[in-house]
């Protein structure tokens, strides 16, 4: 039997993170997967060096995730289309804006029956079709199956392997144990289940309860005030699923995916550092603070947060359905991340929430 040939689009901090382990169970299941991977790297000069061949001389992100070793059979390559050339296994780990246009330059190169697998944490907004999956985005342009994986998976955690949980969804369930088998380790577990619009869900919606957390910490507030937080989060979340999905199938916030998640990002997050960082530029700077692709070059050396834009597009559909009353904490954190609302307000958004009205 002829192994599966696995490739990465996308090599930030979490790619990195997943390289690490992809590389090495693949090395240690020969029976199961071709030995290279192939990773596609956005070219960039780092210190007057390509950073595609400072991964494959160093066999590290000197970047993205530093003093992190990647097993030498990951190759970095700048070109998308030849890092998914004869691939059996996409793994999707970009930024989501980024989605669409990375799979068009893709579609021609993508073999037949391929597998798609996304660890992209985010809805995509699009003109015309208002917002979408992102699995149904790669899916719908490449005409692959594609499964989902989101978890209480910080990437330095990971990378540094710290025992985590971890859920993939996918609605196959013949492609289960193969998956599984891809990304199972001692310290990274994973749960694979079927509902992956709810998986995914969970993964983009808990980076807007996350800024939220860190603009707590950012005003001086204590644990029960982020505590309240996280609990009117994870309420706005099950509805907005609900609501988004037409599904009432709750199973899947008690997943590593949902609460854990949700708790992970709210404590130890990018987005939770975003949203503190917001309060203590407008401390710093006064009301008009840091614009947020600023602070993104100052914290995330060149990543995105993707919280905003995912708050974005969560406010655009729910003002598109004339429910945005129903969301205030939702509603808030938007306007606080786009300037129109004072952090100094955001637990008067929260006093009168519907959760305590009933």
């Amino acid at each position: 039997m002829v192994g599966k040939r696995v490739a990465l689009i996308g090599s930030g901090c979490w790619g990195s993170a997943i390289a690490k382990i992809v590389g090495l169970n693949v090395l240690h299941q020969p029976e199961l997967f071709e030995k290279e991977v192939l990773m596609y790297v956005y070219e960039e000069i780092i210190d007057g060096a390509k950073l595609t061949d400072i991964i494959n001389v160093e066999h590290e992100n000197v970047k993205y995730l530093p003093d992190i070793k990647i097993s030498p059979n990951v190759i970095a390559v700048p070109d998308v289309v030849q890092a998914c050339n004869n691939a059996d296994i996409l793994i999707f780990v970009l930024p989501h804006q980024f989605v669409k246009e990375t799979c068009m330059k893709m579609a021609s190169a993508v073999k037949p029956g391929a597998l798609g697998l996304s660890l992209i944490k985010g809805f995509v907004l699009t003109e015309g079709e208002g917002i979408q999956l992102v699995s149904n985005i790669i899916k719908d342009t490449l005409n692959i199956e594609t499964a989902v994986l989101m978890g209480a998976n910080l990437a330095t955690e990971v990378a540094s392997e710290m025992f985590c949980e971890t859920t993939i969804a996918c609605h196959n369930e013949e492609h289960h144990d193969i998956l599984s088998k891809l990304f199972q380790t001692p310290y990274f577990r994973v749960k694979v289940i079927k509902n992956v619009a709810g998986v995914e869900s969970c993964g983009a919606l808990k980076n807007v309860v996350g800024i939220g957390a860190g603009i707590v910490d950012g005003l001086g507030y204590g644990d029960n005030t982020k505590a309240a937080v996280i609990r009117l989060g994870l309420m706005e979340m099950m509805k907005f699923t609900k609501v988004f999905l037409d599904s009432e199938d709750n199973s899947v916030f008690f997943e590593s995916c949902g609460i854990a998640d949700l708790v992970a990002t709210c404590h130890g997050g990018r987005n939770r550092l975003l949203g503190e960082a917001v309060v203590k530029s407008m401390k710093l700077r006064g009301w008009a603070g840091v614009d947020i692709r600023l602070l993104e070059k100052e914290i995330l050396r060149g990543q995105s947060f993707q919280g905003p834009l995912i708050a974005k597009e969560i406010f655009t559909y729910l003002k598109d359905h004339d429910m945005l009353d129903q969301f205030p904490l939702f509603v808030a954190i938007h306007r606080i991340c786009t300037r129109e609302v004072d952090p100094r307000n955001f637990i008067e958004c929260l006093r009168d929430h519907p959760e305590h009205m009933n």
